[in-house]
């Protein structure tokens, strides 16, 4: 343990001392802590100000509600409260000495008298470090500023005893990793392989949350192979280490583990406008059908035949059980499922009808499954690369020429409901929705129809079908 850090210059918030200052003239001490201090040493743009005090929360409401244009509570029963301080967000808990069953994660929240108790029972020492506010003087008992510079992750009590207190700690030991590229200490990433079982003691919620934070960071591979390297992976997402699957001399295959994490960065290169969970959710797990369907021909060729089916099964077992929102849980599952749906366009070529066909399955998802698609190319042979690319990029085009022609995301028939009724004298129900679906259909594969061409093709099925006379030629 090291004594405060004399000489360490950390730029504060203003906003930091203003508040700082209404804690003081009430005789109270207030300390910037956490992700606020690891990022402004690391001159990293943070959001959040975190506040630590030795003021008991009834106190600091008392203090933030005269200051502040609006205060909440929710926090309030573990000794933090939050404001809004001239337009900024904050939250300022009282010193923490808290105790853990060991069963649950819950503390049982008891409140601390010293500043570096508190800090002994955050998560990494990087996470570690306070600034008072307003005298800025820094405290590092527990050597952050030496991890920081050694770019690594290291618990400030031992790490059996801070992940025994919250196993939630591994998963963001990981999270970190990938989020500021900083190694796992020798001695964490052994206590995280011991104890990777413990997770089974957090909610599906909790790890869901720190699941997706790992998967927005600039490289989450790093995260991931730490996750899969010490077996936490086995015990939230099975899926994942399983591609690791055997190669053997006589049945070669591509390593599908390297070929997800490759697709994985491959579709992070492609995003526009900042993380995109679900592309990168779909580009991690789109071949985890392939150890359930993997064959092996008389020839000893590999097969997976339907793996992008069994994958779009498995995957919406997995983020059910995650507890993902359903609206994901269907965008991630439609680009799995239609991820091989391209390939062979090159070669066999494909009719309007198809093209309609593919973008109307793909709906919204349109846009990131041709980035999946484009991502799923990790072939090191250069011309079938450029093969592939030359195709997709032409494919993009005629779905624009196409586009342009008509509005192909949202394909209608060409009779409205109506319609249908009204030409073939039926009443609302069943058989109105299955002529609508062949008008659809219909439309599909010939693209628009005149009306008269639609009303007679409808009068064809119809009759067909049983629900009306077939005209007599004329």
């Amino acid at each position: 343990m090291s004594d405060n850090t004399s000489g360490t210059e950390i730029t504060v918030p203003p906003i930091a001392d203003d508040l700082g200052r209404v804690f003081a003239d009430a005789g109270f001490e207030l300390h910037l802590v956490g992700g606020s201090v690891r990022d402004a040493v690391l001159r990293r743009p943070t959001n959040d100000l975190d506040f630590t005090t030795d003021a008991r929360p009834e106190d600091t409401e008392r203090l933030l509600r005269r200051a502040c244009s609006a205060v909440w509570t929710t926090g309030a029963a573990f000794g933090t409260i939050g404001g809004r301080f001239h337009g900024h967000q904050v939250e300022v808990t009282t010193f923490r000495a808290d105790a853990y069953d060991r069963v649950s994660r819950n503390p049982i929240v008891r409140y601390g008298d010293n500043l570096v108790d508190d800090l002994e029972r955050r998560d990494f020492t990087v996470n570690a470090m306070a600034v008072s506010v307003p005298g800025h003087d820094f405290c590092d008992p527990f050597g952050g500023i030496g991890d920081l510079a050694r770019r690594t992750l290291r618990t400030p009590a031992s790490p059996e005893s801070s992940f025994a207190d919250d196993p939630l700690r591994m998963l963001r030991a990981a999270r970190f990793a990938a989020q500021l590229d900083f190694a796992i200490d020798p001695g964490t990433r052994s206590a995280m392989t011991d104890m990777a079982a413990e997770l089974g003691r957090i909610t599906a919620e909790r790890i869901r949350d720190e699941f997706v934070k790992l998967l927005s960071a600039p490289d989450p591979v790093v995260g991931l192979r730490a996750l899969v390297d010490t077996g936490l992976a086995d015990h939230f997402l099975p899926e994942l280490p399983a591609l690791r699957m055997e190669i053997d001399e006589h049945a070669q295959h591509k390593d599908v583990y390297e070929h997800s994490l490759r697709v994985l960065r491959n579709a992070v290169d492609l995003e526009e406008d900042g993380p995109d969970v679900t592309l990168r959710l779909a580009a991690l797990l789109h071949d985890i059908g392939k150890p359930e369907t993997k064959g092996v021909t008389a020839g000893g060729n590999v097969t997976f035949h339907h793996h992008d089916v069994v994958g779009a099964r498995l995957a919406r077992s997995r983020m059910r059980a995650l507890k993902f929102p359903k609206s994901d849980v269907q965008a991630v599952s439609l680009l799995i499922a239609l991820h091989l749906r391209f390939y062979g366009y090159g070669q066999a070529g494909w009719t309007d009808s198809a093209v309609r066909r593919y973008v109307t399955d793909a709906g919204p998802e349109l846009e990131r499954l041709n980035k999946l698609v484009r991502s799923d190319c990790t072939t090191r042979n250069r011309r079938k690369a450029e093969r592939l690319q030359r195709d997709y990029d032409a494919f993009e085009e005629r779905i624009a020429r196409i586009r342009a022609e008509e509005d192909l995301r949202a394909v209608r028939p060409d009779l409205d409901g109506n319609a249908i009724m009204e030409l073939l004298g039926l009443p609302p129900g069943p058989e109105v929705g299955r002529a609508w679906k062949h008008l659809k259909e219909l439309r599909l594969e010939r693209g628009p129809l005149p009306r008269e061409e639609a009303e007679s093709a409808l009068l064809d099925w119809a009759a067909a079908e049983g629900l009306a006379p077939r005209r007599d030629e004329g």
